[in-house]
């Protein structure tokens, strides 16, 4: 048992520590308000999709709908364009005043954190491949533990990513250093993008 959870545990914070566009968002979203609990909607939204499609692929149903080439080519395409669309936004996102953030909207939050979940190729590839498979040697009470594992480990993340990026807004009165993380934000995410764009052309 301990080893199943030891195993999950690893596995999560190899995969999830690699500077992506998720965690890119989930600090620079951490950094853009004033308090926490404001930064939430984008901390649950990516926490659920990340429980998603470990759950998905530990049952092997994600590996089963990406057998399919035609649903591989409409994913990468509908996840390229919101990864160019959030690239977009986070560089032209800048406030009037620099002691005058405007922090991104919940329902947007969610939007976007949906899209850099979801929608990004890598992340499903991963978690089909490494989690997926390396649930495959556990049963029964071992394998719900490696899943707990794996998906607690997302969470508290999440969460701290979060936090750090609060700790950037609180330390950065002037708002100099936020409007550099969206501008540095936006260039992580549009060079995923275009690793992304690189595998959609190869799958023609």
């Amino acid at each position: 048992m301990f080893q199943a959870i030891l195993h999950g545990v690893l596995l999560a914070f190899g995969l999830i520590l690699p500077l992506g566009a998720q965690n890119v968002f989930v600090f620079n979203q951490g950094a853009n308000h004033k308090k926490f609990v404001k930064v939430l909607p984008v901390v649950i939204t990516a926490g659920f999709c990340d429980t998603l499609l470990i759950v998905l692929a530990i049952l092997g149903v994600s590996l089963i709908l990406l057998s399919m080439p035609v649903l591989q080519i409409v994913i990468y395409i509908i996840g390229l364009a919101f990864l160019l669309y959030m690239a977009w936004s986070l560089w032209r996102e800048k406030p009037s005043k620099l002691d005058n953030i405007e922090p991104m909207k919940p329902s947007k939050q969610v939007g976007f954190a949906l899209s850099v979940s979801l929608l990004n190729p890598h992340a499903i590839m991963d978690t089909i491949g490494v989690i997926g498979t390396s649930a495959s040697v556990y049963t029964g009470p071992e394998k719900i533990a490696f899943t707990i594992a794996t998906i607690l480990v997302s969470w508290l993340w999440f969460i701290a990513l979060a936090l750090l990026g609060k700790m950037l807004g609180t330390v950065d009165k002037t708002g100099k250093y936020i409007i550099i993380l969206n501008k540095i934000s936006s260039i992580i995410i549009l060079i995923v993008s275009l690793i992304i764009l690189k595998n959609l052309i190869q799958l023609f």
